[in-house]
């Protein structure tokens, strides 16, 4: 299977999506939504912006970790990477949503 985005229920009943790539790796989760159409809007964004590389906003966990952050055009973050071992790593991760988001199936977990 390609690519796909997972829709969730939380603890605390909002929704969350994952991107995971082909290896079921987490590439991207998203912030908590109050509503279900809500995340599925968050994946429609990830589609548009997560080919455009001025999208992603690369940082340093307190741990010193390299991680990123995928924003919309508004600068509102859509969606956060895990920490990488490596800036390189993290490339890598950076890679592969550029690569998965834009024709990422969607599975609906709720």
């Amino acid at each position: 299977m390609a690519g796909y985005y997972v829709i969730r229920p939380s603890a605390n009943l909002k929704y969350y999506f994952t991107l995971e790539a082909e290896n079921r790796e987490k590439v991207l989760t998203s912030e908590m939504y109050n509503l279900k159409s809500s995340a599925r809007e968050g994946i429609a964004s990830v589609r548009v912006n997560s080919p455009i590389d001025a999208r992603y906003m690369r940082k340093r966990s307190t741990r010193g970790l390299a991680y990123f952050v995928l924003t919309a055009a508004n600068g509102e973050p859509i969606g956060t990477s895990e920490e990488y071992s490596s800036s390189q790593a993290m490339e890598d991760g950076i890679s592969v949503v550029k690569r998965i988001g834009p024709t990422a199936v969607e599975v609906d977990r709720t």
